[in-house]
């Protein structure tokens, strides 16, 4: 008969073991779940930080080109129209084979 009780007591103890174990595995899942999600979002933060360095420093080498093009244009004005007829003319052709 002691034997029996030692059975049950260890079944017992061995199901008590399970939902310990249990609990503390969903607990390392949650834990990992929310560092993924920190990670995930400081990701996600350096790389809006990238592309809005990036669209800066393209919006500025833009307006330095269009200056450059408008400076152009003062110091050059007949040349810069024979220039845009020019282009004009190939752009015309090239869609006329077209």
């Amino acid at each position: 008969m002691p034997r029996m009780n030692e059975d049950k007591h260890s079944s017992h103890s061995a199901t008590d073991d399970l939902k310990d174990k249990a609990v503390e595995i969903g607990q390392n899942v949650r834990e990992m779940g929310g560092q993924i999600g920190d990670v995930a979002r400081e990701q996600y933060e350096n790389l809006r930080d990238k592309a809005n360095d990036y669209y800066k420093k393209g919006r500025k080498r833009a307006t330095q080109w269009e200056e450059g093009v408008e400076e152009y244009i003062q110091d050059r004005p007949i040349h810069a129209v024979l220039m845009a007829a020019g282009i004009g003319l190939l752009l015309g052709m090239f869609w006329r084979r077209r």
